[in-house]
């Protein structure tokens, strides 16, 4: 399976040692660049990731950081020996300058120092819904549906995911990745591509913590709700506070935590 790998070890236990193949999870290097088609062209650094939806992982970072704002503007994008290039024609090499990423990031961490996260600050997406209404049993049976849709993690156990809901409860899309932010990027992706009035009435849910990065991006991505199983930092509370993002933890055992927004979910 894409995204796994099989490895020797060992395992120690009060009844002796055993040794054997374990499978994890793979994390693996991908440069990602674009370039207008003709002289333009940028480097966005490398990202640590796990291998499979590698296009909606780039179309949704593209996305987060603000360099596209549909996956139309993209006329080609070749991924190829993890190398990643997509060609965006109508490219503005001023506005590029201000996203673009000054080093490396890890699949522990998206964004790194002051400077990218004063940029991504004002990075706005569409107004957020405050029409939106998720009764807390939906969230609780939405759980056991991101769980099953969890191969990775099934698999290797090292896996995030998340998964867009309707109001309803039914999966709409997921994804998973080692990294949480990627994850989440390849859920945006996966949306821009196949429906683009997807995050219209919709609600996402994380099977780890939130970061600070998980609320700008679902707030680029105009999503009202966005709910952990996890907790929540610091600075995440304080950035669904400032635009009016629901944000809720610790939502497991029909039992959760609203920090913000508290007007979206009904009980």
């Amino acid at each position: 399976m894409e995204g796994l790998r099989d490895v020797p070890a060992q395992w120690l236990s009060s009844e002796g040692i055993r040794k054997g193949i374990d499978t994890v999870c793979q994390e693996s290097a991908l440069s990602i660049s674009i370039s207008d088609g003709r002289e333009l062209s940028f480097s966005l650094g490398i990202t640590m990731r796990t291998p499979g939806c590698d296009k909606e992982l780039v179309i949704g970072l593209l996305f987060s950081e603000g360099i596209i704002n549909s996956s139309d503007q993209i006329s080609d994008l070749t991924i190829h020996n993890d190398k990643a290039l997509a060609v965006i024609p109508n490219i503005n090499q001023t506005n590029i300058s201000q996203f673009l990423r000054r080093k490396s990031s890890t699949s522990s961490c998206g964004i790194c120092g002051k400077e990218s996260i004063s940029n991504l600050l004002h990075i706005h997406g569409p107004k957020l819904s405050e029409n939106v209404n998720v009764p807390s049993s939906v969230i609780n049976s939405c759980i056991d549906e991101l769980r099953k849709n969890q191969s990775l993690f099934e698999k290797s156990g090292g896996a995030h995911a998340c998964g867009l809901f309707s109001l309803s409860g039914e999966l709409l899309f997921s994804a998973e990745d080692i990294g949480r932010h990627n994850a989440m990027d390849k859920l945006v992706g996966k949306v821009l591509l196949s429906s683009k009035k997807a995050f219209v009435e919709s609600f996402i849910l994380f099977s780890g913590r939130l970061s600070f990065e998980l609320v700008h991006k679902a707030r680029r991505a105009g999503i009202p709700v966005l709910i952990a199983i996890g907790a929540p930092s610091s600075l995440a509370i304080d950035i669904a506070l400032e635009h009016g993002l629901t944000l809720v933890g610790f939502t497991k055992n029909n039992n959760m935590t609203v920090y913000s927004g508290r007007g979206r979910i009904s009980h």
